[in-house]
């Protein structure tokens, strides 16, 4: 079996084979042939086999064309049966088909198309036979004047009808025999450069030109025509008008005739231009028209150029120029310069000072009247009974100036100017200008106090500095911040610079504070006077009475409280002291030179009493109640024996401190003075008391303190017993065994001394005893001499010990040496 895809390409072939189109046949047949017919011009690709079909040919043509071609049976050559005009049908469209009987096309169609080609059988024709034409002096060299037209039945664009055209004769000759020259071409005459210079002196009548036109362009042989030119001369009529004045808002029908221009040579065409562009035309007889109405303010003056062209749009000649004007009329109103900033004129400032200068504006033409503008002022008006004016206009520049009236700062006043054009005659145009004016401030105003008089104001002479005496208030009446802003100071009553003040730069308020402390003693009263004065430079007088200010101050004495010399007493004492024992002694401050009154306020144990007079802080019973390691806290209040109601106070702290050892409760200094590291809870105890003479007052309390050495202040520390002993402590833990000078500085009343304490350091045992190193006693063996002593008596015993063994041996011997019964026998027990 044949796949389905072969079999359709089988079927579609034969298909395609019928209808596919056959291909234009082109024949070419020259016209007019001469020769004998039919004449034979193509074989036609008819089929062989062809003797059930009949040969059909149809001619698609409008003209008459019966039996003018055929197709001859046998040969299958398409033929013509008599001559062809190329000028009556140029192209013949045929159609060839093999048909059956019952119109079935078995092969076809073939289309056949036929060239008539073309032969040179037509003769140029000119329009006319005789052409008249003016010729206008002034005419350009070369510009054509006359256009020729002629034409050629021959195929357009061959040989056949190229025309050429050729000037052959001028009559009269004169002034030039060359006149004239005709472009080949185109058929175009126009003067020659000799017709152009000789035509002011040419004939009046009209020149007689024969001219020719040949085909077969610049071939020698063609067919060929000829015609005659009658050129009369004429006069150049081509004259620019006067200038032209137009009113502007003509109310006249448009378009509207302004002017006309001719040109007197023929075949003219008018042409018009516009500077700048306008409303204007010509039409065919050289008539210009406006076709609406003229603004002056738009557009004054407008230049016309009118051109007269040929057919082909050259100029015969140069264009005419017309100047058109248009006429003004007062037709607008002056126009006020836009409504600008505020103008600002300071106040003070004198008469005629100028404010402003208007310049209204009008569209009219300038300098006539209709833009004459004079001014008037309408607001504001004096008020009634005032002998001046705020401002003055004058009414032809507009310059505003200043009146001889006042103006205050802060006014803001809007003048109305009346600008009118005709020099403000009647029937002019007028508008209302506007001018808006601020007067602003100047520095005229000084300063001043609302109150001159300030006090008495009464200040206790402890009053702390800082303290606020009084507050000054001061105004201006100038509007301007800036000139607001000012500046205080003391003028005089303050030599000592007890006072100062205190303000805001933009405030008027002034405070008076203390800088210094008062006295009563140096002075009980003081005249404080504060002046005020501007920042800014003042203009016109300087400042008034009102520009100082007096303020009295009465300085109250004041006895202060009592003070003492610390605020918070501390004393460390063990719990073992005794009764009626010194702790410390309360003492007022150096600069007091007053009696004080001491007394406990909160002794709730008991344990302390304190003398009146001299402060001396005693223990009133035993300690052995108190624990170690607490403190006890009483007040202490002193009070002026003068003045009771000046009273003070200060706390005593008790630190209860373990009961040292017995050795070290003695008073008195130990001879040898051991510490033991790690610290135990015990030291060494410093006296103030003093052998020498000199130091021996024992009167008033001890002060102890480490010396300045801060390796000592790291190490040690000091601790009170009484009011003239204290203990030596280590301040660390741990402190390198070794025998140190510690410097303690011991004051007591207004002599200061220095003590070294001379201390050793050394490891403890479990007991917190110290661990003593023991040395050579003199008198006594040392571990050489000891041991020697030893072996010496060790080697004495060994002696006599050989002595008595060797002794015992030889007796031992002796008696073996003896008879037997010699020897006694032992009594028995």
């Amino acid at each position: 079996m044949f796949p389905a895809w072969l079999w359709l390409t089988c079927f579609s072939i034969p298909q395609a084979f019928a209808e596919a189109q056959p291909p234009d046949l082109t024949v070419e047949v020259p016209e007019n042939y001469g020769g004998n017919f039919p004449l034979f011009l193509t074989k036609l690709p008819l089929p062989h086999e062809r003797a059930e079909g009949q040969i059909m040919l149809l001619e698609d043509s409008d003209v008459a064309t019966e039996g003018l071609f055929a197709v001859d049976p046998d040969s299958g050559f398409l033929v013509v049966t008599r001559a062809l005009d190329r000028e009556k049908q140029a192209e013949y469209k045929l159609q060839v088909t093999l048909e059956t009987e019952d119109r079935h096309i078995l092969w076809g169609p073939q289309p056949v198309v036929v060239h008539v080609k073309d032969e040179n059988d037509q003769v140029p024709q000119f329009s006319q036979n005789i052409y008249r034409t003016q010729l206008s002096r002034g005419t350009r060299v070369g510009i054509p004047f006359l256009l020729l037209e002629a034409s050629d039945g021959d195929e357009p664009g061959t040989a056949n009808s190229d025309l050429r055209f050729q000037l052959l004769s001028q009559t009269p000759a004169q002034p030039s025999p060359h006149m004239f020259y005709l472009e080949p071409h185109l058929g175009s005459l126009a003067l020659s450069t000799i017709g152009s210079t000789s035509l002011e002196h040419a004939l009046e009548g009209p020149y007689q030109l024969l001219v020719q036109v040949k085909d077969m362009g610049d071939q020698a042989t063609g067919h060929q025509n000829t015609a005659t030119i009658e050129v009369s001369i004429v006069e150049n009529t081509w004259v620019p008008p006067k200038p032209i004045n137009l009113a502007e808002n003509l109310k006249v029908p448009y378009p509207y005739h302004i002017a006309q221009v001719h040109w007197s040579g023929g075949d003219v065409h008018y042409h018009l231009e516009s500077q700048p562009a306008g409303p204007f035309e010509v039409d065919a007889e050289g008539n210009v028209h406006v076709t609406e109405e003229l603004d002056r303010e738009t557009q004054a003056e407008y230049l016309l150029q009118v051109r007269a062209q040929n057919s082909h749009g050259e100029d015969y000649t140069e264009p005419l120029e017309l100047h058109v004007v248009v006429m003004d009329e007062n037709d607008n109103a002056p126009v006020c310069p836009p409504r600008g900033p505020l103008i600002s004129i300071p106040e003070l400032s004198p008469a005629g000072t100028e404010v402003t200068r208007l310049s209204a504006e009008d569209a009219d033409a300038p300098g006539s009247p209709n833009s004459h503008i004079v001014y008037r002022l309408l607001s504001p008006q004096p008020e009634e009974g005032a002998e001046g004016r705020s401002f003055e206009l004058d009414p032809n520049s507009g310059t505003v100036t200043l009146g001889t009236t006042s103006l205050h700062a802060g006014q803001d006043i809007l003048l109305r100017v009346l600008a009118a054009d005709l020099a403000g005659a009647e029937g002019g145009l007028n508008s209302t200008c506007e001018v808006a004016i601020t007067i602003t401030d100047v520095n005229d105003h000084a300063p001043e106090f609302t109150t001159s008089e300030i006090g008495p104001i009464s200040l206790p002479e402890d009053a702390e500095p800082g303290t606020l005496v009084a507050t000054l208030t001061a105004t201006d009446a100038d509007l301007e911040p800036a000139f607001r802003l000012m500046d205080f100071a003391i003028e005089a009553g303050n030599t000592e610079e007890i006072f100062g003040l205190n303000w805001e730069p933009d405030s008027g308020h002034v405070q008076i504070r203390l800088r210094k402390n008062l006295s009563y003693e140096a002075a009980s009263r003081h005249m404080v006077v504060v002046v005020v004065r501007n920042v800014e430079e003042l203009v016109g007088p300087g400042p008034g009475p009102g520009a100082t200010a007096t303020v009295t101050v009465l300085v109250e004495r004041v006895t202060p409280p009592p003070k003492l010399g610390q605020a918070s007493y501390e004393a460390r004492v063990p719990v073992s002291m005794p009764a009626g024992s010194l702790l410390l002694t309360i003492q007022p401050a150096d600069s007091m030179n007053r009696s004080l009154r001491f007394s406990l306020a909160n002794d709730s144990k008991g344990w302390l009493c304190i003398k009146e007079d001299s402060g001396e802080v005693h223990t009133a019973q035993s300690l052995q109640s108190a624990q170690p390691g607490d403190t006890y806290t009483v007040l202490v209040e002193a009070q002026d024996t003068d003045d009771p109601r000046l009273s003070t106070s200060a706390t005593v702290v008790v630190h209860f401190l373990k009961a040292p050892p017995a050795p070290a409760l003695a008073l008195t200094p130990m001879p040898a003075r051991y510490l033991c590291t790690p610290r135990q809870d015990y030291g060494v105890v410093v006296s103030g008391l003093s052998e020498d003479l000199d130091l021996a007052d024992v009167n008033g309390l001890f002060s102890f303190v480490l010396g300045p050495n801060p390796t000592v202040q790291r190490d040690w520390r000091l601790e009170p017993l009484n009011g003239s002993h204290t203990y030596l402590t280590l301040a660390l833990h741990w402190v390198e065994p070794g025998e140190y000078e510690v410097p303690v500085v011991v004051s007591h009343n207004t002599q200061k001394w220095q003590l070294l304490v001379q201390v050793i350091v050394c490891r403890c045992n479990v007991e917190g005893q110290c661990m003593r190193k023991v040395g050579h006693m003199k008198g006594m063996p040392t571990k050489l001499s000891a041991l020697g002593i030893l072996l010496g008596t060790l080697a004495v015993i060994g002696f006599f010990l050989i002595l008595i063994f060797t002794h015992l041996a030889l007796a031992r011997k002796k008696d073996l040496d003896q008879p037997a019964d010699s020897v006694p026998l032992k009594t028995a027990a």
